[in-house]
This record gives C-alpha cells, sequence and structure tokens, in this order.
C-alpha cells in the first residue's frame, strides 16, 4: 500500500504458513487494529482455513504503535479473531516477563496479550526494556510450541 519494497526481508506467502509448528505474528497498528497490509496476508489463507491446516498451532502477536493510546491493547485484540477462525492457540505472554511488565519509569509498549513498542513517527527504535520483552516472548511461545509438538 505505496509502501517500497524491502528487498533484503524474505517473503512469505499465506501457504508457507502451513509448513510451520508455530507463530508470532508482528505488525504495525493502524487506528487500533492489525493493518491493512498485514489483514491483506490473512485474509489470503482462505485455503488453509477451509482444510485446517492451522488449527491448533500455537500463536502469539506482537505489534508497534503510533502512540501510548494507539492500540497497545486493542490491535491483539481484534488480531485474536484471525487466529481463532484458523483455530490456532493463542498464546499471550501474560505476566510471565516479571518486573518488566511492571516498569513505569521508561516508556515501554507492550501488554499482558504480547511485546510491543511505541514506533511515534517511525524514528523510534524500540528501547533495550521492548527488546527484552520481545526476546522473552519469542522465547516463550517456542517453548509452549516444543512441548505441543513433542505431545502430540
Amino acid at each position: 500500500m505505496s509502501a517500497p519494497p524491502k528487498s533484503d526481508v524474505p517473503i512469505i506467502t499465506p501457504h508457507d504458513l502451513a509448513e510451520a509448528d508455530g507463530f508470532i505474528f508482528g505488525f504495525p497498528t493502524r487506528f487500533g487494529m492489525m493493518s491493512a497490509q498485514f489483514k491483506a496476508f490473512l485474509d489470503a489463507t482462505g485455503g488453509l482455513w477451509r482444510t485446517q491446516q492451522l488449527a491448533g498451532k500455537p500463536a502469539g502477536i506482537f505489534y508497534s504503535t503510533g502512540s501510548q493510546g494507539g492500540g497497545q491493547e486493542t490491535t491483539p485484540l481484534t488480531a485474536i479473531t484471525q487466529l481463532v477462525h484458523h483455530g490456532m492457540i493463542f498464546v499471550p505472554i501474560g505476566y510471565s516477563f516479571g518486573a518488566g511488565m511492571f516498569e513505569m519509569e521508561q516508556v515501554k509498549g507492550g501488554s499482558p496479550y504480547g511485546a510491543g513498542t511505541y514506533a511515534g513517527d517511525g524514528t523510534r527504535m524500540p528501547s533495550e526494556l521492548e527488546l527484552a520483552q520481545a526476546f522473552h516472548q519469542g522465547k516463550y511461545i517456542a517453548g509452549i510450541t516444543k512441548k505441543l509438538k513433542t505431545a502430540a
């Protein structure tokens, strides 16, 4: 949607999702919900939905917003509907990040639904705390994915 292509970033197709054991989807927020580009990507998974190829797979969400009131909780909440229709298992981080969830001395995105950052006008980079939360989320969901795969 008018964004220049990023040639150094690998591009997957919706069909590629069937090969994964689990997911952590990340996207920017637009008006308190996932961006239209990511919504279009998920809209293209109709064939996977029809054959239930993503059912039972764990999935988490991380996101960025332009401001503190820009959707740090509404974005993952509205995105969960996509996962539910596929029968995926939504894996929130809850408060498993510990003291980092309660940080009040610095700006920090994220919520119990997933890691997040405040992008502002696009020039702000994630803080060390936001990056630590994202790393925690990846490790946490990977562990759950591994448990589910070995139990099957």
